[in-house]
């Protein structure tokens, strides 16, 4: 089973990805960032708390670079998918504006 990454990266993952979802999604009181068997599960929370499945990191073992996977409502599950970039790889701030955009309307 692979395994998460150490404790100190995640918890500058979900630094990283509360910083960046601050400042262009200010609806939002946190993003979620739950670790299982190599991945780490990605989620908004409302101000209201509802709680919205973003997508799927896949730890590669590099603290920049995570596998992408969109949550899809119409399945209740996450589909590897690509980036704007054309990747199916990318920065977590990326996979988080990819995911964002579809979710979260347009940033402010």
């Amino acid at each position: 089973m692979p395994k998460n990454p150490p404790e100190s990266m995640q918890h500058h993952l979900r630094h990283r990805l509360n910083t960046h979802a601050q400042a262009r999604w200010p609806q939002l009181a946190r993003i979620d960032v739950r670790f299982r068997a190599g991945f780490a599960y990605v989620a908004a929370e409302l101000k209201d708390g509802e709680e919205l499945p973003l997508c799927r990191l896949r730890f590669t073992g590099v603290l920049h670079t995570w596998g992408f996977a969109l949550y899809l409502a119409s399945r209740g599950g996450y589909q590897d998918n690509y980036l704007l970039t054309g990747l199916p790889i990318g920065s977590p701030e990326d996979c988080l504006d990819c995911a964002g955009g579809l979710y979260l309307d347009t940033p402010a």
